[in-house]
């Protein structure tokens, strides 16, 4: 495959996807234990030389966070005794997301069989299938698992536990609280999951994206990964485009790839974008201009003070405003609280209702800075990172849209009130 050096220092390849999203069709539905077998062939075992391949590939966490996949599977195997749990974490409570749901939906075995690896990895006598409660389609997991056992019958078990219905189901001590039998609540860290986690045992917890890339590695190894995305940022990604583009829906992309051109695979914006938010609900949004240009890997991403996150992109559409969507997001996310800590019961319910006030042009004299200062004291301070999240993505727009925002100060009313076309929170109007 030819490689050329451009001026961004990274190495350009030919496109090298779809590979999560290779075989068939995604309206053929979930992708049978037959066809996938023939399609791949057999998946090899687990062990240490897997852990060394995913240090040798760059393979990071697809679930927000970013961490190198090998370090969490080197510290379970240390501690793992055989009695470590994988939770495979598909709860994706980001109302933007479905790119979990929809590999669980047309390529199950895919994100099991990376499952079964990381168990055998590090010695896990169990798996933890964590789906949301309300998805549709759960319950014919249990037929993919049915297919599964009856072919390996020597695989670890596998259980399948349904989330609660809030935003805070999907952090990692909450679903093991919930795989435990408990409530659904983030647990104060340390520990952390990966010492007491499901049942107070070793817990890895892997978003379901991450494993679907392990299951590939695992068969084709690190160099093949290696052969798309940058030098940074390798292998493919999937997106979730949502809002402003004329085909919603999960891509496969390239991190290296221009956000121009994602969006033209998507059909393109319906209006010029007024803006976007990057990583969902916990992201950073960021103004036209800054999109220009912008291309999806780590580095460009962080360059221009964002990351993908949970890997999703959102567009304004061209009359929109940034402000307004981040007041109802922060509305969402205060009523989504655990309920557990201050920060976020008082904290996050009270810069809600001023972003709320500042958004529709109604905030008092000195409430903008009163937000500002309202938004430094909540970070760092919850019982889990549930209030970060939801501060940062507002501190984004009051500093990526400053003149805007100073303009909803002065009481001028916003055309983005009326504006159609970025998906409102569920309940929030």
């Amino acid at each position: 495959m030819a490689l050329a050096f451009n001026e961004r220092e990274e190495w350009q390849r030919e496109p090298a996807v779809p590979r999560l999203l290779a075989g068939p069709e995604p309206g053929a539905g979930a992708e049978s234990w037959s066809a996938h077998s023939a399609r791949l062939g057999p998946r090899p075992r687990g062990g240490a030389w897997l852990i060394e391949t995913l240090a040798e590939s760059g393979l990071v966490g697809k679930g927000g966070a970013g961490f190198p996949v090998w370090r969490k599977w080197a510290g379970l195997a240390e501690r793992s005794r055989g009695r470590a749990v994988v939770l495979v974490n598909a709860s994706e409570g980001e109302p933007l997301s479905a790119k979990d749901k929809t590999l669980l939906r047309i390529r199950p075995h895919l994100v099991l069989d990376g499952a079964a690896l990381a168990a055998e990895s590090i010695g896990a006598d169990e798996v933890v299938l964590y789906v949301a409660g309300r998805w549709p389609f759960s319950g014919r997991l249990r037929q993919v698992l049915l297919q599964r056992r009856s072919a390996r019958p020597a695989d670890v078990p596998v259980r399948i536990v349904r989330t609660s219905h809030h935003y805070v189901a999907g952090e990692s001590s909450a679903a093991a609280q919930r795989a435990s039998g408990r409530p659904a609540q983030p647990r104060s860290t340390p520990p952390y999951v990966s010492v007491l986690g499901v049942f107070d045992r070793p817990t890895l917890v892997q978003n379901a994206e991450t494993l679907a890339h392990i299951a590939l590695i695992a068969r084709y190894g690190s160099d093949w990964f290696r052969a798309a995305g940058t030098i940074g940022s390798p292998g493919s990604t999937l997106v979730t485009l949502a809002g402003n583009v004329r085909r919603p829906g999960v891509y496969e992309v390239e991190p290296g790839q221009g956000l121009a051109k994602v969006f033209e695979e998507a059909g393109g914006t319906l209006t010029p974008p007024a803006g976007a938010l990057l990583g969902g609900y916990f992201g950073t949004w960021l103004p036209a201009a800054a999109l220009d240009g912008l291309h999806l890997d780590a580095e460009s991403l962080l360059r221009r003070g964002a990351a993908l996150g949970c890997g999703v992109v959102a567009p304004l559409p061209e009359d929109g405003c940034a402000l307004v969507e981040s007041s109802r997001v922060l509305t969402y996310l205060a009523r989504e609280s655990a309920g557990q800590c201050g920060p976020c019961v008082h904290g996050l319910r009270a810069l809600a209702e001023a972003a709320h006030r500042l958004a529709w042009s109604q905030a008092g004299p000195g409430e903008l800075d009163l937000i500002r200062r309202w938004a430094g004291q909540v970070k760092g301070r919850g019982a889990c990172h549930h209030p970060d999240g939801a501060v940062g993505q507002l501190e984004s727009v009051l500093s990526g849209f400053a003149d805007h925002v100073d303009s909803h100060a002065r009481g001028i009313r916003c055309a983005g009130l009326d504006a159609r076309g970025f998906p409102a929170p569920p309940g929030v109007h």
